[in-house]
């Protein structure tokens, strides 16, 4: 199976259904996933929303946690990836905390697959600066 990093914007259509939910779980069928340890803090902040938002109930933002444990995905030590997102953040004015993603797909040469439609446009845009293919769920049918 071929590897792909994977955001948090992608893990969460995973358990909720909600738009382009279909497209994450297609992807998740084609690819071995790998994450930057950062996803943990990202995945609880998402769940901690949820139920602030009362989509969630605080037992199902609970169950959902251990969710991400159970999606097999290889996690990456931040620290390993820190300066090189800087540096990616710097160059695309871009929030650092999506450089960690863009960084290990960088360094590992392999796709991103995101729900985030402005970094996938960004890193279009961004031709000076070379990067594995972003797989964007919008882009998915």
């Amino acid at each position: 199976m071929t590897w792909a990093v994977v955001d948090a914007s992608v893990v969460i259509k995973w358990v909720y259904s909600e738009e382009l939910s279909q497209q994450a779980v297609a992807v998740r069928k084609k690819y071995q996933f790998v994450a930057p340890g950062l996803i943990v803090a990202e995945w609880s902040n998402i769940l901690w929303k949820k139920v602030r938002r009362g989509e969630f109930t605080r037992e199902e933002a609970l169950i959902a946690a251990a969710a991400l444990h159970r999606a097999g995905l290889e996690l990456v030590p931040s620290a390993e990836l820190a300066l090189g997102a800087l540096r990616l953040s710097l160059q695309l004015d871009h929030p650092a905390y999506d450089c960690f993603y863009l960084e290990l797909s960088r360094l590992r040469d392999i796709p991103m697959v995101t729900a985030d439609d402005r970094l996938a446009r960004k890193l279009v845009a961004a031709t000076d600066l070379p990067f594995p293919p972003v797989v964007a769920l919008s882009r998915i049918s």
